[in-house]
């Protein structure tokens, strides 16, 4: 008997090791967030409306900019108003927290008027898009213009006929002249 008992013995055994040995050839399964980010999404073979697709699709955009700040950013004049917009540029909106990029005296200025730019940018979205402001202070070029509009054609002058010949007639004529191509 003491055989038979230690043949049992020695199969249980065998079994036991091949058991372990079979859990730990099986693939590892990971669970929740880690399986979800890993498995790829599931095959669709029916035709699907693009309205369904879109989420997915987005999502990783969104992920890095959401939809708000990239219309404020497309937007930032229209937001601020054309004396703000020229002057500064957004960076970054991030928790609410709005990073703008400006120079030393618009850094300035802003920084005073940080509360009405602030209601004025939610005005703008229709709701609290930004809470607080950063500015940073950075040189940025200015709008470069083009060779022609640099350098304006010298106005005509204006001629006055009652006036006698003589400096005081040359002066006005060229005032006037300046002051017609100003007006159009």
């Amino acid at each position: 008997m003491a055989k038979n008992d230690d043949a049992r013995r020695t199969s249980r055994e065998a079994q036991k090791q091949e058991a372990s040995r079979k859990e730990l050839m099986k693939p590892v399964r990971k669970s929740g967030k880690a399986a979800a980010a890993e498995a790829p999404p599931p095959r669709a073979y029916a035709a699907r409306s693009l309205s369904a697709l879109l989420p997915g699709v987005t999502r990783p955009a969104f992920k890095k900019r959401s939809p708000a700040s990239v219309r404020l950013f497309l937007e930032w004049d229209s937001a601020v108003g054309p004396a703000y917009g020229a002057r500064t540029a957004p960076q970054k909106l991030a928790g609410g927290t709005l990073t703008i990029a400006c120079q030393g005296p618009v850094a300035m200025e802003l920084q005073h008027m940080q509360a009405a730019l602030i209601d004025r940018i939610n005005a703008w979205s229709g709701y609290t898009l930004v809470e607080r402001l950063r500015l940073t202070q950075s040189v940025q070029a200015a709008p470069r213009q083009s060779g022609a509009s640099r350098k304006a054609p010298a106005p005509a002058p204006l001629s006055i006929p009652e006036m006698p010949e003589g400096p005081l007639r040359d002066a006005l004529e060229a005032l006037g002249g300046r002051v017609r191509a100003r007006r159009g």
